[in-house]
């Protein structure tokens, strides 16, 4: 089969989380045989960021992590589309594109058709910015990926669309994985963007009060922390260790005994059910996990046996010594955790649902209608 996909960026993951499962569900396909591939535009902040501020090294570690993976870059203006689509079978364009490259797209579909096409949406502006997402003309397309139930129903309620599917985030395990000849040197570490002021009393609460209580060694990972940000790290006693690339987050997690996750406000907020990425990866590198309070309305995971939940700092506090003092229990969370993501929450799980939902489009019932329809993550 021939797919092709338009994202922001394959190539670069500064302050840019999507191309995490992008390059996991790239990688899977590729692996059975179907031909990908990958478009971005030339001018993609996060790869433009990235660029100025390291160089070209990280695209070079890039393409030694994953060999065969490459992405077509393209200027909106300058896109043949009759080119690019000739033959595909399946595109996604997913929803960090722009509204004329969104609307491009879904009108070549509808003169030409020949190829299914489906909107993948897995942020929070659907309901932070609402105006933004209704200014997509999905017309054209075949439905909505939706990578959570509550984000699926806003599409159904704003009817954006007629077809939604849920297609849940999940980690690479070919990348993330245990590397237990690591040795250990921090306490606990945590990998997480600034976020916009989206979790500044969260981190506060769950990272930097339980650390500076226990005295711990700690380090976190990421980037636009502002001043006041890399102050109170800093009082906290918590080293501040700038970007790091998603594919070396494996070799960090092995070299901590604990990681935290803290959620941003608008997931907990307005879209329970919804972890983000993070957390999957975490299990499947089997580190112990204490996560700050989310609703897990879909039952993704097993709060208490995947990983320890805290509703406060005190119990934050409390569950990492718990980790930290009886490795026993913190070594069944991991093994049960990393489970987990094997049996459910694995890129090549995803992948089977997304091959699944095209030969549902491809080879429609006779009885099919145009109604919302879930696939199951379990």
């Amino acid at each position: 089969m021939k797919i092709a996909m338009f994202y922001h960026s394959l190539l670069s993951d500064w302050n840019h989380g999507n191309a995490h499962f992008l390059r996991g569900v790239v990688w899977e396909l590729k692996q059975r045989g179907h031909e990908v591939r990958v478009f971005e535009p030339s001018d993609a902040w996060s790869l433009t960021h990235l660029l100025d501020e390291y160089g070209l090294e990280p695209i070079a570690q890039f393409h030694r992590a994953y060999p065969g993976l490459k992405s077509i870059r393209y200027r909106l203006g300058d896109l043949d589309l009759a080119h690019v689509l000739a033959g595909v079978d399946l595109v996604l364009v997913h929803e960090w594109n722009d509204h004329e490259l969104v609307r491009r797209i879904g009108s070549h579909r509808l003169k030409t058709g020949g190829y299914h096409l489906l909107f993948h949406d897995s942020h929070h502006r659907a309901l932070t910015d609402p105006a933004s997402m209704a200014a997509y003309d999905l017309s054209g397309y075949d439905g909505v990926l939706a990578y959570g139930k509550t984000l699926s129903d806003v599409y159904a309620a704003q009817q954006w669309t007629q077809r939604t599917w849920i297609w849940h985030e999940a980690a690479d395990t070919r990348i993330f994985r245990p590397l237990p000849e690591l040795e250990k040197e921090l306490d606990v570490v945590w990998i997480g963007n600034w976020g916009d002021g989206e979790r500044t009393e969260e981190m506060t609460e769950f990272l930097l009060r339980p650390v500076k209580a226990l005295k711990l060694k700690a380090a976190v990972y990421g980037v636009r922390y502002p001043e006041s940000a890399l102050r109170a790290l800093a009082d906290a006693g918590v080293e501040y260790r700038g970007w790091l690339a998603n594919f070396r987050v494996p070799e960090i997690f092995a070299r901590a005994r604990a990681t935290v996750h803290i959620p941003r406000r608008p997931y907990t907020a307005a879209l329970p059910g919804i972890p983000t990425i993070r957390p999957f990866e975490a299990l499947a590198c089997a580190i112990p996990l204490v996560s700050a309070p989310w609703r897990d309305s879909e039952d993704l995971f097993t709060p208490g046996k995947d990983f320890l939940l805290a509703r406060n700092a005190a119990e934050m506090t409390g569950h990492i010594d718990l980790l930290l003092s009886q490795p026993h229990r913190a070594a069944a969370l991991a093994r049960h955790g990393r489970h987990t993501i094997l049996k459910h929450h694995s890129c090549a799980r995803r992948v089977d649902q997304l091959l699944s939902i095209y030969h549902e489009l491809a080879c429609p019932p006779a009885t099919t209608s145009f109604t919302r329809t879930g696939i199951a993550d379990g």
